[in-house]
C-alpha cells in the first residue's frame, strides 16, 4: 500500500506519458539520492513502474480522476506514442527479412512514423512493443530505410514474454528479429533480451559491473521455472556467447540447452534468410545440453581443449594474498570446505576473501551465517573494506562518510540469508534461496557458516546425510557457476607432545569422511599461539586440481582491531603486536 501511494504521487506530479524519475522506494537509502532509476509509464490503463536499481516493479491503478497534462519537451513532441497496425511498408520490410504478416501480428508488431536521432528526421519505422503482465510500457523502434534506432520508454523485460506458454521449451534470443524468425519456424514460446548483448566482456565472461543488466531474468522467474527446457539462441559472436553463459549460470545450467548456428550465420534471422524454415528447424533439432554433467560426445569439449592447449589452465581468482595464492585460488563452480578450532578466525578469513574479490573483481556474494547477526556482520565487512575499526577505541574509527560509503559497498556486493524465526534451516531451503540470489543479484560466491545449524534429513545417518548434502551443494555450485565455501567445526582434538593443539584437517571434521572426499579444496585456519601473537596459518590440506593450488601453509597477520588479514613484512618478520584474547574484539 505504501509503495502504491509513493508511485501514485510521482505519477500525479509528472502527468501522463513516459518518465524517468528518482525512485521514492530506494533513493532515501542510497548515496546517489537524485539518480533517476525509476521508469514510469502513466496512462489511462494505470501506472506501470520499474526501478533498475532496487527491482521494484508492478502496475498501480489510477484512483485519481484528474491527471496533470503531460509536460512538453522536444523529445516528447518528436516521438509518437500512438502506433498504427501494420502497413504495407512495414509488411514489405519484414518480408524482406523472412517474416510474414501473420507472424508479425502474433508478436503485436506495429508501424509508425518516428523521429530517429541518428537520422535527425521523422521516418517510417517498425515498432516492437514491450509488455509486462499485459501492459505495454515501452517499445523499440527501427527505421525502415537507413539503419536507425530509438526507444519509447525503457525496455526492461523480455520481448514477447506474454506469449510464452507454460510447459513449452522457452527460446532466449538476442534480438527481436530473431524472435520473429523463431516464430516463423513454428517456435512461438520465444523471447529476446531487452537491450541486446552486454558489450563489456572480460576473459570471455560478462563483467560483474554489468550484473544489474540481467534483472529481466528475475522478472521472468515464474515462466522460466515452468518452461520444459531453456534453449539459449543468442548470437554466435563473443558478446552473444558471453551473455549466453551468464544467462545459463543464473538460470541453472542443468535446465539449459545450447543452439549452434551453421557456418556463416550469426543468429536465428540469418539462418531463416539463408536456409529457410527447414534450416532453422534442423538447428533446433541439433541443440545440445549445456555442458554441466553427464555424458557428451568428446567433440563437445574440443573448443575448450584448444584453449587450454594455447593458453594453459591458468589459475583461479586471487585471494588477495600472494603467499596464499601459491596454495589456493578461487574458482567458480567449486566447493571449498573450511575448518578450524573455535575462535581461529575461519569465518573472518572467508569474509576477507569475499571483500577482496568484491574490491578487485566486482564479485557479488550471498552470506548464510548462523552465528553472525547481520548488523554486526555488515559492520565487520565495512571495517575490512576500509581497514578501520567500526567501534570507538584507541585507533580512529570509521568516519560517518566512510560508513555511508561502506553501506553502499555492502549493498552492492552482499546479500544475506537470515533465519530469524528460531527454526533450523534445511539444505533444500538454503539452496532455493541461493538460486534466487544467483538469478536476482548475479552472485558468484556464497558461504554457509557453519553446517551444524542445518536440520538433518529424516532418518538418515549423519554420515550419509553429510555425504548427500555435500553432493547436492557441489552440483549446485557447478550448475550455477558459483564458488561455495562451507564452514564446519572439527571434533575436539588432543594436545600434542609439544603441548599445542595441531591444526585440524578434513578427516578431523565431525560427522563424516565426506568432508574430505567431496571437497574440491579443503583448508584450515589455525592460530598456533593466539595469546602471544596474531599470526594465522592457512593450511591447504586438499586441492583437487593442480592448476587451482596445492597442499601447503601460508602465514597471515590478523588485526583484531580492523578484523582484517594482511601478509605482514615481506622479510617474513611479522610486526610486533600486543597480546590479545578473542573477547577483546568487539564483534
Amino acid at each position: 500500500m505504501k509503495t502504491d501511494l509513493l508511485i501514485r504521487g510521482e505519477a500525479l506530479r509528472m502527468g501522463e506519458g513516459q518518465h524517468k524519475v528518482v525512485c521514492p522506494i530506494c533513493s532515501p537509502q542510497r548515496k546517489k539520492k537524485k539518480e533517476r532509476t525509476l521508469s514510469l509509464r502513466v496512462g489511462d490503463e494505470g501506472i506501470l513502474y520499474n526501478c533498475w536499481h532496487c527491482s521494484a516493479n508492478g502496475v498501480v491503478a489510477l484512483e485519481e480522476r484528474y491527471m496533470p497534462a503531460k509536460r512538453s519537451n522536444k523529445v516528447a513532441l518528436a516521438v509518437q506514442h500512438n502506433w498504427d497496425d501494420l502497413n504495407d511498408k512495414t509488411i514489405s520490410w519484414l518480408k524482406g527479412r523472412g517474416i510474414s504478416k501473420d507472424t508479425a501480428e502474433k508478436a503485436k508488431i506495429k508501424s509508425g512514423v518516428h523521429y530517429i536521432g541518428a537520422l535527425q528526421s521523422q521516418t517510417d519505422c517498425v515498432v516492437f512493443p514491450y509488455s509486462n503482465q499485459g501492459q505495454t510500457y515501452a517499445a523499440k523502434i527501427r527505421s525502415l530505410g537507413d539503419k536507425g534506432f530509438a526507444c519509447n520508454g525503457a525496455p526492461a523485460s523480455f520481448f514477447n514474454l506474454d506469449s510464452v506458454v507454460a510447459g513449452d521449451d522457452l527460446f532466449i534470443c538476442e534480438g527481436e528479429m530473431d524472435v520473429l524468425a523463431m516464430m516463423e519456424a513454428g517456435f512461438e514460446s520465444c523471447v529476446s533480451v531487452p537491450n541486446g548483448a552486454v558489450m563489456k566482456v572480460v576473459d570471455g565472461k560478462i563483467d560483474p559491473q554489468d550484473d544489474n543488466k540481467f534483472r529481466f531474468l528475475w522478472d521472468a522467474k515464474k515462466k522460466i521455472e515452468k518452461a520444459h527446457r531453456i534453449i539459449i539462441a543468442t548470437d554466435s559472436d563473443g558478446a552473444g556467447q558471453a551473455m549466453a553463459e551468464e544467462i545459463a549460470r543464473r538460470i541453472g545450467k542443468d535446465k539449459c540447452w545450447k543452439v549452434e548456428f551453421p557456418e556463416g550465420c550469426k543468429d536465428a534471422n540469418d539462418v531463416l534468410l539463408k536456409h529457410g524454415k527447414k534450416g532453422l528447424e534442423k538447428v533446433v533439432q541439433k541443440i545440445i545440453p549445456w555442458p554441466v554433467a553427464g555424458l557428451y560426445d568428446a567433440s563437445h569439449f574440443y573448443e575448450e581443449l584448444d584453449e587450454i592447449y594455447e593458453k594453459g589452465m591458468g589459475s583461479g581468482a586471487s585471494t588477495g594474498y600472494s603467499n596464499v595464492d601459491e596454495y589456493y585460488t578461487v574458482v567458480e563452480g567449486q566447493l571449498t570446505v573450511v575448518t578450524g578450532h573455535p575462535s581461529s578466525g575461519k569465518s573472518e578469513f572467508i569474509d576477507q576473501i569475499m571483500v577482496n574479490l568484491a574490491e578487485q573483481k566486482g564479485w557479488k556474494f550471498a552470506i548464510c551465517s548462523f552465528e553472525n547477526e547481520p548488523r554486526l556482520h555488515i559492520a565487520k565487512l565495512i571495517s575490512k573494506h576500509f581497514s578501520k575499526p567500526f567501534f570507538t577505541g584507541v585507533t580512529p574509527r570509521l568516519t560517518p562518510d566512510e560508513l555511508e560509503r561502506g553501506k553502499d559497498f555492502v549493498r552492492e556486493h552482499f546479500s544475506f540469508l537470515y533465519q530469524n524465526d528460531g527454526s533450523l534451516a534445511t539444505i533444500d531451503g538454503i539452496v532455493e534461496r541461493l538460486k534466487i540470489a544467483v538469478m536476482r543479484h548475479g552472485i558468484r560466491g556464497a558461504i554457509i557458516d557453519p553446517y551444524n545449524y542445518i536440520q538433518k534429513n529424516g532418518d538418515m545417518s549423519e554420515t550419509d546425510w553429510i555425504s548427500e548434502m555435500l553432493t547436492q551443494l557441489r552440483v549446485f555450485a557447478q550448475s550455477h557457476g558459483i564458488h561455495l565455501w562451507f564452514v564446519a567445526h572439527p571434533t575436539k582434538m588432543m594436545r600434542g607432545t609439544d603441548g599445542k593443539v595441531p591444526p585440524p584437517k578434513g578427516y578431523d571434521i565431525s560427522g563424516s569422511a565426506a568432508w574430505f572426499a567431496k571437497a574440491d579444496v579443503g583448508l584450515s585456519v589455525h592460530r598456533p599461539d593466539p595469546v602471544a601473537n596474531a599470526i594465522s596459518e592457512i593450511h591447504v590440506w586438499k586441492c583437487r586440481f593442480s592448476w587451482v593450488g596445492k597442499q601447503g601453509v601460508a602465514d597471515l597477520f590478523f588485526s583484531p582491531v580492523t578484523s582484517r588479514y594482511s601478509i605482514g613484512d615481506d622479510n617474513d618478520n611479522f610486526p610486533d603486536v600486543p597480546s590479545y584474547k578473542s573477547e577483546d574484539v568487539p564483534f
